[in-house]
């Protein structure tokens, strides 16, 4: 039995943890033991975590990274702190919109020097979250595998820091051929080791969820519902869905209710705009759900305004709810849907989701196409995908 780590930062409430939650709930235990790594034993997914894998003791020096800087020190881990600083000092020196990415790196290159070594050593070792160093740099094991959730070519990294990362892989997985495509125009020198496998869903298990009975203000809400379900932040763009929502009551479209379900660092710039734009009885913020889908089930539309994405969990989960979707053209869209087919893809603009909607808000035909599409296709992938994980495991052992 060959014995596989995997690494992640802990289970808040996220797309790339849902999937690692799907990906561990359909895994095969009776060819494989399976160690879990999480940095920071936290968040709401904990209790979804299931029984098979063996959930490996809590490092104090890695849960740091989901302390702040001063609560590192106040710990007493003086070394990661310092190295914490300088991490943060050397990123706000670089410009750019998303500079925690650049903090990331540089937090782990500075602080690895002072991380322990995990003592087991395994047949494959699999980083689930970027940045990979815990896995490149601190575990022994015969393959290594890294996985990329994100559009590489948006995001905005020091890449003679990652390339060194990187090479200590084997196989690198995309979660789409757009993300794997993406990934290889930044990083040429790896096209030979990227590889795509699907993010898992469950249907069954979501179809469970989604008839689940809680407080929902949705329920009696009778105007048109939107819903979005991602996390509160620059690449979410829900900043972008509150201008929409905006120019969509100029056009005087006043029968619309957008509800967002989510947390983040935007939340605050977020609340301001809906606030600024008066728009507090029509664009709705729910907060973070640990089961979005009764939620996605009572709207008339889901929207995913991102401007970037590597491939939104939210919206295979929406589709196989059979909502009709709306996304915007960010650069890995067209692996998401095929469009006109099972949802629809506007511009990457204010403009273009306010056109999306407004289109789709008239056209009930088209709705109930997109929506019969997806109820019509099978979403469970589990059995294909994670035969093709099992075959890079084979190749290695």
């Amino acid at each position: 039995m060959e014995n596989i780590l995997i690494a992640s930062f802990d289970l808040e409430v996220g797309g790339v943890e849902r999937s690692l939650i799907s990906m561990l709930n359909n895994f095969n235990y009776t060819d494989y033991h399976v160690d879990v790594m999480l940095y920071s034993h936290t968040g709401d997914f904990m209790n979804q975590l299931p029984a098979q894998p063996n959930l490996l003791k809590e490092s104090d020096s890695y849960k740091t990274f989901r302390m702040s800087i001063k609560d590192t020190f106040k710990a007493g881990y003086l070394t990661i702190g310092f190295a914490r600083l300088l991490a943060k000092y050397k990123a706000a020196k670089n410009q750019g919109s998303e500079k925690g990415y650049k903090q990331m790196q540089y937090m782990w290159k500075y602080a690895l020097p002072f991380l322990p070594k995990l003592d087991a050593a395994y047949d494959v070792a699999i980083s689930y979250l970027w940045p990979h160093y815990f896995v490149a740099e601190k575990v022994e094991a015969k393959m290594k595998i890294a996985w990329i959730h994100t559009d590489f070519s948006v995001v905005e990294t020091d890449e003679t820091v990652d390339i060194s990362m990187w090479m200590k892989f084997d196989y690198i997985i995309a979660v789409s051929e757009e993300c794997k495509r993406a990934f290889i125009n930044k990083y040429p020198i790896l096209k030979k080791k990227v590889t795509v496998i699907e993010n898992i869903t469950s249907p069954d298990l979501i179809q469970a969820l989604a008839a689940e009975k809680l407080e929902n203000p949705m329920i009696y809400d009778n105007r048109f519902k939107i819903i979005t379900v991602a996390r509160l932040s620059h690449a979410k763009g829900i900043d972008n869905a509150v201008r929409a929502l905006k120019l969509l009551k100029e056009r005087g479209y006043n029968n619309l209710a957008w509800y967002a379900v989510g947390y983040g660092g935007d939340e605050k710039m977020i609340r301001s705009l809906i606030s600024d734009y008066k728009l507090q009885d029509n664009f709705y913020l729910l907060g973070k759900k640990i089961n979005p889908y009764p939620y996605m089930k009572e709207a008339d539309l889901y929207v995913q305004p991102s401007r970037y994405e590597g491939k939104a969990v939210t919206v295979s989960e929406a589709q196989i709810l059979a909502k009709p979707v709306l996304i915007t053209n960010y650069s890995t869209a067209k692996s998401q849907i095929l469009e006109g087919y099972d949802g629809m893809i506007c511009e990457l603009s204010v403009d273009g989701l306010a056109d999306g909607i407004e289109e789709l808000y008239h056209n009930l035909k088209l709705r109930k196409k997109l929506a019969h599409h997806c109820s019509r296709s099978n979403f469970n992938n589990s059995t294909r995908e994670l035969s093709k994980l099992y075959d890079l495991i084979i190749s290695s052992c």
